[in-house]
């Protein structure tokens, strides 16, 4: 079975390496991407995800506040290229948080 992931950052560049590392590992899947919180809130409510790679610095929502307002959040990995986000992450029960930018090897890291 593989790991279901939606993937959810506003710079193109930051989703192709997310998409990249995804596509070496065999137990995970991209199942889908969004560019901003409110498209990940309604994905969210027609599919199910095992795991969120989420950028915390996104336009007019906070990813850190995206995902304090869900009901049943799923695992989630922050992603941002401010390590000043890396706390709040943690307090909301994180997986990990990986700052911009990342080697395949800190990935790996962060989903085993």
């Amino acid at each position: 079975m593989k790991l279901r992931c939606l993937l959810v950052d506003d710079e193109p560049p930051a989703l192709d390496v997310l998409r990249h590392y995804i596509a070496e590992v065999p137990f995970m899947e991209v199942v889908g991407e969004c560019h901003h919180a409110f498209d990940a809130f309604q994905f969210l409510n027609k599919h199910s995800v095992d795991l969120i790679f989420l950028d915390v610095n996104l336009p007019k929502l906070k990813g850190t506040d995206f995902y304090k307002s869900l009901n049943h959040a799923p695992k989630v990995i922050f992603t941002s290229a401010h390590r000043d986000f890396a706390v709040e992450g943690f307090d909301l029960g994180a997986t990990d948080f990986l700052l911009k930018p990342y080697s395949v090897e800190r990935f790996l890291k962060a989903v085993e």
